[in-house]
């Protein structure tokens, strides 16, 4: 089994790679299949992310209530993100890959499994009769005893999660098993979807300063070291959206993939998310800004062979477009309030 030179779409420790399995080489059709689902896919969470996020922002819920990534927060990010990448990198250099990806299976397969569940449970009242009894549920452990006791987990749920949990969890050993490219994706979409409602931004410009450092970090990870393929190729993980090229020669055991890695999902989705609680034109903007760069970044690929930063082509199309709308109709200035 033979790995062609990868062709990637990479960033933040993920990446889009080509791999070809046994020197196959993908037909027109195959291709157009495979980068068209992708996108179709990386879509998804940032439309329905963001319409949750701004739900989110307002639920009255303590435990609903998001992250909120701060200026300085934006800051430290890609220091952090650089620090994490350099450090699996070692790792796979000096300890057996097999453990390694053994313990992060162990460990994405309990956070796949939480993630689902919440990804799926508004959409679970569809499909539970109105006649059906919903019991509640509470978990509670506590510390001490009387006036020092003090709450560590207080977390309540119904019958719909308990459903909900179950059915992740039957993904969850699917994809522990089989590693197939189907589970990894339901995992991945409910990653990047929590990633997005649930991590907010505080404002525009802290958008901006993450884009933009996170712009440099991928960049100088990929075009000036070899780093970042390197780990994207070793690590298995639900941390990319995957689909395959041979999917119509091959069916459901292909195994030729294009993949795209979450950060360049989750980031940009962010991004768009704190401006759909601006206005809806700014929204959609960045979201055509966003189907616009990514569609370049592939577009260069394929042109040079080559592994691109797809954060070199998104983040100038996702601020750059809602900039140009906000100078055109005279609201930059509210735009970035």
């Amino acid at each position: 089994m033979a790995l062609d030179p990868p062709n990637a779409i990479d960033t933040n420790g993920t990446d889009v790679v080509n791999a070809t399995v046994a020197k196959f080489v993908a037909t027109p059709e195959g291709t157009a299949l495979a980068y068209g689902s992708l996108v179709f896919m990386a879509l998804l969470p940032i439309f329905f992310g963001a319409l949750r996020s701004v739900s989110c922002s307002k639920s009255k819920n303590s435990s609903d209530m998001p992250e909120t990534i701060t200026s300085r927060d934006a800051a430290r990010f890609p220091i952090i993100a650089s620090c994490t990448l350099f450090g699996l990198y070692l790792f796979f250099k000096i300890f057996s890959q097999e453990y390694i990806n053994l313990l992060l299976s162990i460990y994405f397969f309990v956070l796949g499994i939480l993630a689902l569940s919440h990804t799926m449970s508004p959409f679970m009242n569809r499909f539970f009769p109105d006649n059906l009894a919903i019991k509640q549920y509470q978990l509670l452990f506590t510390q001490g005893s009387g006036e020092s006791k003090e709450e560590i987990v207080n977390y309540e749920f119904d019958t719909k999660d308990l459903v909900c949990l179950a059915i992740s969890s039957v993904v969850g050993v699917w994809y522990v098993l089989k590693k197939h490219w189907v589970a990894n994706n339901l995992f991945g979409l409910a990653f990047a979807l929590n990633g997005v409602e649930l991590l907010h931004l505080n404002n525009v410009s802290t958008g901006c300063i993450l884009l933009g450092g996170l712009f440099v970090y991928d960049v100088f990870w990929v075009f000036g070291t070899n780093v970042m393929v390197t780990v994207a190729k070793s690590f298995e993980a639900p941390i990319k959206l995957v689909f395959p090229q041979d999917l119509l020669e091959r069916g459901l055991e292909a195994s030729n993939f294009a993949m795209l890695g979450l950060g360049d999902v989750v980031i940009p989705g962010q991004f768009a998310a704190i401006l759909k609680k601006n206005t809806r034109t700014y929204f959609y903007t960045s979201f055509l800004a966003y189907i616009f760069g990514l569609g370049l970044t592939i577009f260069v690929m394929h042109m040079y062979k080559h592994a691109q930063p797809a954060l070199l082509y998104l983040v100038p199309a996702c601020v750059g477009f809602p900039v140009l709308v906000a100078l055109v109709k005279g609201e930059l200035t509210e735009m970035f309030r």
